[in-house]
């Protein structure tokens, strides 16, 4: 086993050796689509004011997007949440309480004991500090490991729909930003038994939890599903309803020649000849994929009858040795 992912470390390190020139060229790239999407929105501002802040609207609610937002490019994270002074601190608590209450400080938590959210985040890093601890990194290992799992956490919780796979190769590509000297876009800060047991670390206790992190930390996203048929008007209120309706009006006490001076118009009764139309367009639907059902179930019956009568009379028929050797052998 050891060799094995020995061997995995140094094939996926080649491969992170060669994608990491082309860097300075995505960046580029990157910055000129940033600025023609800044001047395209600027002309479609101009253009459609409603539009853009329907857009603006639609941006700010993560689950109003059909698809995942991409996630960041992966870059050097030493000291990135927790600087020099902040690891010293860590440093010298004593016990995990104290450690706890430094780091909920840290990290910008008011009160853990009171919000769900803020208690997962603090058990999160605690227990990373711990195993930090545990193998012996140093300062700029741990604050290293703690900025990866929390950029891991963020990419995670950017969006309520499912980005296992796409989480997995960030951190992948993040870890080995720090396992390759290749500056400047990656460091050798971890050793190849270190990065095996953080990678292990992080599979084991943060993708083995993901749906429950996303359950917790993403809002909850509901299917809202209307069907239009064509050719058919919308469907209105049936006469049963509008007659309760009417009886509900008489029991507050608002009778029919009160509406039209407050404004409102009495709607329309619907039309029975609509409803009925539905029924027989859903029916006759209905009837046509049973027929195709049952035409496709008698030919599957009969083509396996006849298969198995094909067998049987093969095998009714009796057995002739084969005539022709032997004879010319006798004469």
């Amino acid at each position: 086993m050891i060799r094995q992912k020995s061997s995995q470390f140094t094939a996926l390190k080649i491969q992170s050796e060669r994608e990491q020139p082309s860097e300075l060229q995505r960046e580029s790239q990157k910055d000129l689509s940033s600025v023609d999407g800044s001047v395209t929105r600027m002309v479609t501002g101009v253009r459609t004011g409603s539009r853009t802040t329907a857009s603006v609207e639609a941006d700010d609610d993560p689950a109003a997007n059909l698809f995942p937002p991409p996630l960041p490019h992966p870059r050097i994270c030493m000291w990135k949440y927790l600087d020099i002074h902040s690891m010293h601190r860590l440093e010298k608590t004593v016990n995990t309480e104290e450690m706890r209450e430094v780091l909920a400080e840290l990290l910008g938590l008011s009160c853990p004991e009171q919000s769900l959210k803020e208690a997962i985040t603090l058990d999160l890093f605690s227990h990373a500090l711990i195993f930090c601890r545990q193998q012996g990194f140093s300062l700029e290992q741990t604050s290293t490991a703690c900025a990866l799992l929390q950029d891991l956490h963020k990419a995670c919780v950017a969006t309520p729909l499912g980005n296992v796979e796409e989480c997995y190769r960030y951190f992948i590509s993040v870890l080995f930003c720090h396992g390759v000297r290749r500056p400047p876009f990656s460091i050798n800060l971890f050793r190849e038994e270190q990065l095996l047991a953080l990678a292990d670390y992080v599979v084991n206790t943060y993708f083995r939890h993901f749906k429950l992190y996303k359950y917790v930390f993403t809002p909850q996203v509901r299917l809202d599903l209307s069907l239009t048929y064509m050719g058919l008007q919308p469907p209105k209120l049936l006469p049963e309803e509008e007659t309760e309706k009417g009886s509900e009006e008489v029991e507050q006490g608002v009778s029919p020649q009160e509406e039209p001076e407050t404004g409102v118009q009495p709607e329309p009764e619907p039309e029975p000849s609509q409803v009925s139309s539905l029924q027989a367009y859903i029916r006759t639907q209905m009837n046509k994929e049973l027929r195709q059902l049952q035409q496709l179930m008698e030919e599957q019956l009969q083509a396996s009858e006849e298969r198995l009568s094909s067998k049987l009379t093969t095998l009714e028929r009796p057995f002739q040795p084969p005539s022709g050797k032997g004879k010319n052998k006798t004469k």
